[in-house]
């Protein structure tokens, strides 16, 4: 442990791997009538199986996480599930997004950065144009999850690590979803700090953020 009243030193940092959804943009910002075919499909599938009370919550989870957590943790029918995702493969966003006020820090965050966001590819991407924030990345690896040979997050952040010889103590890992980037990062032993953006419920992490300008002066304190 360390001695009383000296600080805890850190490893240097050298890369940060952020998430998209609830981190850098709001997963509501797209607007509801985008998705609404979505919802409407997986209404037009469920045959009694989901009471509509249930339903509606389950939806509104799809602002949360992604599609096939969502369908597996509301008890989804096959059909409701095959609906629903043949819906979602096809939706992209094509109108300008903000995201978060903050976006204007992301350039000055670390030396290198990295995009890792889980869902549809074909919305996760346009999303990313959506929001113009390509530039400040070195690479978008996207969690597809309608792909046959999807690996998940973590297997994702090894084969980043890899290709760009970056050590576990280099990383830093941001996000908001315990049980997505934040899980994967412990499992690995990697730094991770949560962002606590607007309806974030608090999780275990290294450290804790409110937004990217709180970000930016804790890594400028850290030793």
């Amino acid at each position: 442990m360390p001695s009383a009243g000296r600080s805890v030193r850190h490893p240097p940092l050298r890369a940060i791997i952020f998430d998209l959804d609830n981190c850098l943009a709001p997963a509501s910002e797209v607007h509801e009538s985008l998705v609404e075919p979505v919802f409407a499909a997986i209404r037009g599938a469920n045959r009694g199986d989901v009471e509509p009370d249930a339903l509606d919550a389950a939806l509104r989870d799809f602002w949360v996480h992604a599609f096939d957590v969502v369908a597996e943790r509301h008890g989804f029918t096959p059909a409701m599930r095959d609906a629903g995702w043949r819906a979602f493969s096809e939706i992209e966003v094509r109108a300008p997004m903000r995201g978060y006020g903050d976006l204007d820090v992301l350039p000055h965050l670390g030396d290198r950065r990295f995009l890792v966001t889980s869902g549809f590819r074909r919305l996760q991407e346009s999303k990313v144009r959506a929001l113009g924030i390509g530039a400040h990345f070195e690479e978008l690896l996207v969690d597809a999850i309608e792909e046959p040979d999807r690996r998940g997050k973590e297997w994702l952040f090894v084969d980043l690590m890899t290709r760009h010889a970056l050590p576990r103590d280099d990383v830093l890992v941001v996000g908001d979803n315990p049980d997505s980037e934040l899980a994967a990062a412990e499992r690995l032993g990697l730094r991770a700090v949560q962002i606590l953006r607007p309806g974030v419920v608090r999780a275990r992490a290294t450290a804790h953020v409110a937004d990217l300008a709180e970000l930016r002066a804790m890594l400028d304190a850290w030793p």
